[in-house]
């Protein structure tokens, strides 16, 4: 139950995120002390769509049984937490974002979702 309940936690929060960064941009980048501008809101927009269908995988599969499929699934969103923790600390350091409250929540977030997709990876077992 741990391993659904936990890709469902991951589906609700990519759906939710990738929802406001396509449909509300603007918000987004406020949320973060950036100036919302046109050309920002493209690229925000471009990283919901991105991010929203990972969402809904995570939510379709939340059932599947262990499987080398299941498996790379786990194993290309830890990569993505990975690629992402650091995108936002950078952008903060060099004031590109100014909110430390733009940052905090979506580390946290990275870290925990890392970690979580990382072990569900290690852990997956299946027929060779």
């Amino acid at each position: 139950m741990l391993r659904k309940l936990f890709i469902t936690f991951a589906a609700f929060v990519g759906m939710a995120v990738g929802s406001f960064a396509l449909f509300a941009p603007g918000a987004l980048l406020v949320s973060k002390g950036v100036a919302p501008d046109p050309a920002t809101a493209v690229w925000v927009r471009e990283v919901g769509v991105l991010i929203l269908p990972l969402g809904i995988m995570a939510f379709l599969m939340r059932a599947e049984p262990d499987s080398r499929a299941l498996q790379s699934f786990f194993a290309a969103n830890a990569l993505v937490h990975l690629g992402l923790f650091p995108i936002e600390i950078a952008a903060y350091r060099s004031g590109v974002i100014t909110a430390l409250s733009g940052i905090v929540p979506n580390s946290v977030l990275h870290v925990l979702l890392f970690a979580g997709f990382t072990y569900f990876a290690a852990t997956t077992r299946f027929a060779r």
